[in-house]
């Protein structure tokens, strides 16, 4: 046998495990599959049927997780401790690499026998769990970020109740109640990312950098970091643009030509965090977004186009500000690229804008 893996298919309650072998002919066979419960117990009596099926010891194992939601980080996180090597794939990965396979039929057993079968056949990337201080950080955010949804909604409903041909007054009062406490909640998480960012001197020393950005704010640079674990890791710019699902893709066969347009396959949070800074520093002339502005929107005429184009540049400067540690100067140059050349003024190309980011 040349490599061991073990596919995990999570649920709340369960992970179905299927262990699976490929050989020098680069046949895969499965070994043995079994079901145990999602929690400590669980995942002991996991490493002794473990122990007890994979006869090699020194034959290498990997074991490939399913990112279900929060309930995989448990699991994912106790084979990490155990000194196993783990590897966590996405849910539209996994899909369309069992599709391939033209499996008609999906359980919990298939799932984890495709997953076995991805592991011993492909090179995954070895997952490492966040840092504690940024999952906390994550939660803080995405909490903020639900807050502000919830009010959104509310103040709608109250907008709709206020403007009906019946309007209820017990109704609105208390909508207007519930708004006045969401917001008193979203003041003292925004409140407690603070002190949890400017308590950490390290931290706080970069983002001091950051935020000299006139137009980005300290909540917009948190979730980043909270959804990058700090940008640990990511070893280039590209990497980052891809994961944050700014990568350009295109859609293109014989004659026929499609749009040219991001793929929003990535990390909707950062997203949507980078929308509203993307407006303030072309509005406030930070360092030379104005002009990269301006020179996007000439050339295609869609000013959504062009501020999509400032977010992205504004995340590379985030990830190349922290990663440098250096303080941010409108007029100088610095590596954005995350390689060796240097861009002036932390400007993306415009033919890098019009690539899609390397894998």
């Amino acid at each position: 046998m040349l490599k061991y893996a073990l596919g995990i298919d999570v649920s709340k309650k369960d992970i179905h495990v299927c262990l699976s072998a490929i050989d020098a002919k680069q046949q895969v066979k499965v070994k043995s599959s079994s079901k145990f419960a999602n929690n400590v117990h669980g995942f002991k009596d996991l490493l002794v049927w473990l122990n007890r099926h994979k006869k090699e010891s020194d034959i290498p194992l990997v074991n490939v997780i399913e990112a279900t939601g929060v309930y995989y980080e448990a699991c994912a996180l106790f084979l990490f401790k155990a000194g196993l090597s783990v590897a966590v794939v996405l849910p539209n990965k996994a899909k369309k690499y069992l599709q391939a396979l033209g499996l008609r039929s999906k359980n919990d057993k298939i799932d984890a026998m495709g997953l076995a079968r991805m592991g011993a056949e492909q090179c995954l990337e070895p997952w490492q769990p966040m840092d504690e201080f940024f999952y906390s950080l994550r939660a803080m955010t995405r909490h903020h970020q639900s807050l502000q949804e919830l009010k959104t909604n509310i103040n709608n409903q109250l907008h709709a109740d206020e403007h009906s041909i019946y309007s209820n007054k017990t109704v609105i009062k208390q909508l207007k109640k519930l708004i006045t406490t969401i917001e008193k909640q979203i003041a003292e998480t925004d409140k407690d990312i603070h002190e949890h960012l400017f308590n950490n001197d390290g931290v706080a020393e970069k983002l001091n950098h950051i935020i000299d950005i006139k137009g980005l704010g300290y909540l917009t640079v948190a979730v980043v970091l909270a959804e990058t674990n700090g940008f640990a890791l990511f070893r280039s710019a590209s990497q980052l643009v891809r994961y944050s699902g700014y990568d350009v893709i295109e859609s293109q066969s014989g004659d026929r030509s499609g749009k040219t347009k991001i793929s929003k396959k990535g990390n909707s949070h950062i997203r949507r965090a980078m929308h509203m800074p993307a407006f303030n520093v072309v509005r406030y002339d930070a360092g030379n977004f104005k002009t990269f502005f301006e020179r996007i929107f000439a050339r295609h005429h869609q000013k959504m186009k062009a501020y999509v184009a400032v977010q992205r540049k504004l995340l590379v400067l985030i990830y190349t500000l922290w990663k440098k540690n250096e303080a941010f100067k409108p007029n100088g140059k610095i590596n954005t690229s995350g390689n060796e050349e240097t861009v002036p003024s932390f400007a993306l190309t415009e033919g890098q804008l019009n690539e899609v980011a390397p894998a």
